[in-house]
């Protein structure tokens, strides 16, 4: 008995051992979203406010994993690697920074920040992950955001604006994806953001309501109210 006791003390003093110098698994390796600016578009600045919404997306891409496609079916996460959030939360920071480098409007910020807006920006994110078409090849990333612009009253849409980007890697690398990825967001913010600038004040909702009808004139068959004569 006092033997199987050593030789159990014995082994779990060397798993320890083995634990210490092997160390804990490795963590993700974290890439930043980082779309560059692109070039500002000519046009007059709007006096309008907007308020950008979280993108919706489906659970696939709701992840701080970096999505890929081997296929047309299945979707899979690249290993040990992940953006510093969840995606939706980078792209709206990504369309803030848009909107804010443009230079075209003073009044713009994330819903949760309950600025008083005149138009909601939503966006729904269809597409945002490496496709191979061969196993081994280099990836081709995919970027599909569908716009709405929203009357922040009437919460009544007034446009739409689909853009679809597909950008080459220059490596079959996590990091040269990413590189793709920042290429295809900017070029997606670079379009909602001219899109959007170019839209019209938002309509009054108030004022669009009829005004009141004017007094009918007296007739023969409905005289017309007079006041008595003071006496």
């Amino acid at each position: 008995m006092k033997s199987k006791l050593l030789l159990i003390a014995a082994s779990s003093l060397m798993l320890a051992a083995c634990s210490s110098i092997l160390g804990p698994p490795d963590a993700p390796q974290m890439y930043a979203l980082r779309p560059a600016p692109q070039p500002a578009q000519p046009g007059e600045k709007v006096g309008w406010a907007l308020s950008i919404l979280k993108p919706d997306a489906s659970s696939n891409l709701d992840s701080s994993r970096i999505a890929l496609a081997k296929n047309s079916t299945q979707l899979d996460y690249y290993a040990n690697a992940s953006w510093p959030d969840r995606l939706p939360d980078l792209v709206q920071t990504a369309l803030l920074a848009g909107f804010e480098t443009s230079g075209r409007i003073d009044a713009v910020a994330r819903d949760a920040d309950a600025l008083h807006a005149d138009y909601q920006l939503s966006t729904d994110l269809r597409d945002f992950e490496a496709r191979y078409a061969t196993p081994d090849g280099v990836p081709t990333v995919a970027v599909t955001i569908i716009a709405h612009m929203a009357n922040a009253k009437s919460r009544m849409i007034v446009s739409n604006l689909t853009v679809t980007l597909n950008e080459p890697a220059s490596a079959n690398s996590v990091d040269a994806v990413v590189q793709a990825f920042d290429l295809a967001l900017a070029k997606a913010i670079a379009q909602i953001t001219q899109w959007a600038l170019a839209l019209p004040p938002p309509r009054n909702i108030d004022a669009d309501q009829p005004e009141p009808a004017a007094p009918l004139p007296p007739s023969r068959d409905r005289p017309a109210l007079t006041m008595p004569k003071a006496p």
